[in-house]
């Protein structure tokens, strides 16, 4: 089996394990993913003027794609945010142990998701750093076409941090043999 093929079997089965932790998750995991989605959909949504509001202002309107990139990445976003809660069939562990590298990968790479997101669905002209780097035209001209490709990454490193979180809450033998060595 060449290099690739090995490569997409191993996505796979990590696609399989991160079904598997949503299918063992709590009542307060999906409560805490719901709200933490709302509460994300809430403030991308009125900061970017997808919810029309009279506080910020939007001088290009929405294109039809800022809408799903919006609430994907919100979803997504409330998942990961939920998979920082200890589900209640997890021992009971040092709570003050340092995060896994593992862990502090997915946060970063679902905090970027986020901010590529909220880039992707944001007004080109509004956004402060492309107007000053580029100007009115430039950000027109340049990143207006740039935030699809924004949104399409946002979304892809939003799913992959995601599944990096489940896949470790079923397939993480780590804690096992530490808590079994201590004994």
């Amino acid at each position: 089996m060449n290099g690739f093929a090995r490569w997409v079997r191993r996505q796979a089965e990590a696609t399989v394990l991160a079904y598997r932790a949503l299918r063992m998750w709590s009542p307060r995991q999906v409560i805490v993913a719901t709200a933490a989605a709302v509460v994300v959909a809430l403030i991308v949504g009125l900061v970017t003027v997808l919810i029309p509001n009279s506080v910020f202002v939007r001088d290009i309107p929405p294109v039809p794609w800022n809408y799903p990139v919006w609430i994907v990445t919100s979803a997504l976003t409330g998942i990961l945010i939920a998979t920082y809660i200890r589900p209640p069939h997890a021992p009971a562990g040092d709570d003050d142990a340092r995060p896994s590298a593992e862990s502090r990968r997915s946060a970063r790479v679902g905090g970027a998701a986020g901010v590529l997101a909220w880039f992707a669905v944001g007004c080109p002209v509004c956004n402060k750093i492309a107007l000053l780097a580029l100007g009115y035209t430039g950000a027109l001209t340049w990143f207006a076409p740039l935030q699809p490709v924004l949104a399409v990454v946002a979304l892809v490193l939003a799913a992959v941090a995601v599944v990096w979180r489940l896949r470790g809450q079923v397939s993480c033998p780590t804690p096992a043999l530490r808590s079994a060595v201590a004994a």
